[in-house]
Order: structure tokens, then C-alpha cells, then sequence
């Protein structure tokens, strides 16, 4: 007994079933496919894995918001101006 009940015979019929409708040259191309997409998408994982390393901690404080802005005192300047 196979894979879930699954019998080697039955497994091997569906294989010739598979070759019979596609042919082996459409299976080796559709299998190359396969294989590049599966590769290029390491090394984008990888690259991006390599992108978050490098990101230094002054990268990081340049990102964040100045905690002595006060949205109060920007609102007073705009309505400051308006009325003067």
C-alpha cells in the first residue's frame, strides 16, 4: 500500500496516462520551468534575506518620526498666519 491507499500500480497508470496525453517533451519543458522558476525564486528570497541585513541603525532613525513635533504648535503657526 502507497501514499494513502494509493497502490504503486495506480500510481504508475496515471503516469503513463500523463506521458500519454502531454508527450515526454512537453513534460521535460514544462519540468525546466518548473526548476528555473523554483530557482529564481531562492534567490530572491535570498537576496531579500541579504537586503535585511544590511540595514544599518542610522537607516532606521532616519525612517522614524521626530517624537519633539507637536501637531498643536503647527496648527497655532498656520493660525497665526492666516489671522496677521
Amino acid at each position: 500500500m502507497g501514499i494513502s491507499g494509493i497502490s504503486l500500480w495506480q500510481l504508475l497508470i496515471v503516469l503513463l496516462i500523463v506521458v500519454l496525453i502531454f508527450g515526454t517533451k512537453k513534460l521535460k519543458g514544462m519540468g525546466g520551468d518548473l526548476g528555473s522558476a523554483v530557482k529564481s525564486f531562492r534567490k530572491a528570497m535570498d537576496d531579500k534575506d541579504k537586503d535585511d541585513d544590511d540595514v544599518t541603525p542610522k537607516q532606521l532613525d532616519s525612517t522614524r518620526v521626530d517624537a519633539d513635533f507637536d501637531p498643536a504648535e503647527k496648527r497655532e503657526e498656520t493660525h497665526d498666519s492666516r489671522s496677521g
